[in-house]
């Protein structure tokens, strides 16, 4: 074992760019280990270092370059809220009368919630759609 191919070097260069990925979720370090799998598959078919160190630069300049704007525009979206922030601004049903002191119930999502109005005195019956406003722990604020 006094003799590792290049291809292998390249291989654990590409291992170790993933560890940082998986560690701090950017995605360059992503890019540059598809990058080293170039210059492992370069060095794989019998290119030279200067091949190889042309593929990895080439491979990963072009993905920073093309795939990184689109990665980040995607991951900029507000429509790809999760979790109560996706419930924001849904319209809901009114299961049991709403109001702002004792609340009511509205299906929501395909759930049923606890809810109450956003205005004190404005209360809503069951069969009305209303507009989640916000979520307040287990109770969807509506209007």
């Amino acid at each position: 074992m006094d003799h590792v191919d290049a291809w292998l070097w390249w291989l654990i260069a590409a291992v170790g760019l993933g560890i940082p990925l998986v560690i701090t979720a950017m995605p360059e370090f992503g890019m540059f280990a598809v990058g080293a799998v170039g210059g492992a598959a370069t060095a794989g078919m019998g290119g030279g270092i200067v091949a190889q160190v042309v593929v990895f630069a080439v491979v990963s300049v072009a993905l920073l370059v093309f795939v990184r704007p689109i990665a980040y525009r995607n991951r900029q979206r507000p429509e790809q809220r999760s979790g109560v922030d996706a419930l924001k601004g849904k319209q809901a049903v009114v299961l049991e009368r709403v109001d702002s002191g004792s609340g009511g119930r509205i299906k929501l999502g395909g759930e049923v919630w606890s809810a109450r109005s956003l205005d004190s005195g404005r209360t809503f019956d069951p069969g009305q759609h209303v507009d989640v406003v916000e979520i307040d722990g287990a109770t969807a604020v509506v209007m």
